[in-house]
């Protein structure tokens, strides 16, 4: 149950997460991209020190993909905040995550920094896959996928 005491944390995440127009508006009712803002909102209320997040940009087109996750990392350094996310894409795992855990089997193939782990080699053997990754200047680590490879 809400208190008033809890008032200025949630207007601080709706604020912050820019859903103050949609406070009053059924989830049910929101578009895709608004439901996930929202999500946001509603974890950023509890004013924890850690947020967890499973897939934030699930059925988001890329341009909503894009901002779900730059509002994610603008807010992580505003709030000084530890964010853990599921990402299964691994360009977007690798453009703004300072640190990435690769799991095989259930159990951590590769951690460390994006640039230090995400390589050809955990392609192929944590996803099956044969790709590249490269450095681009503006977003940094790119992966691209040519073909599934053989797993063991």
């Amino acid at each position: 149950m809400l208190t008033e005491a809890d008032d200025d944390e949630v207007r601080a995440a709706l604020r912050d997460t820019g859903t103050q127009q949609w406070a009053d508006i059924p989830v049910d009712q929101l578009s895709g991209g608004q439901r996930q803002r929202v999500r946001l909102a509603l974890a950023l209320a509890q004013d924890a020190p850690v947020l967890l997040l499973d897939e934030p940009t699930t059925y988001l087109d890329v341009r909503h993909q894009l901002e779900v996750l730059d509002l994610i990392r603008r807010l992580q350094h505003e709030r000084s905040l530890t964010v853990v996310a599921v990402l299964h894409d691994l360009t977007q795992a690798v453009r703004y995550s300072d640190r990435v855990v690769a799991l095989r089997h259930g159990r951590v193939h590769a951690e460390g920094a994006p640039q230090d782990v995400v390589d050809t080699a955990l392609l192929r053997d944590v996803y099956g896959v044969r790709g590249r990754v490269w450095h681009d200047e503006l977003s940094g680590l790119v992966c691209t996928f040519d073909g599934v490879s053989e797993m063991d």
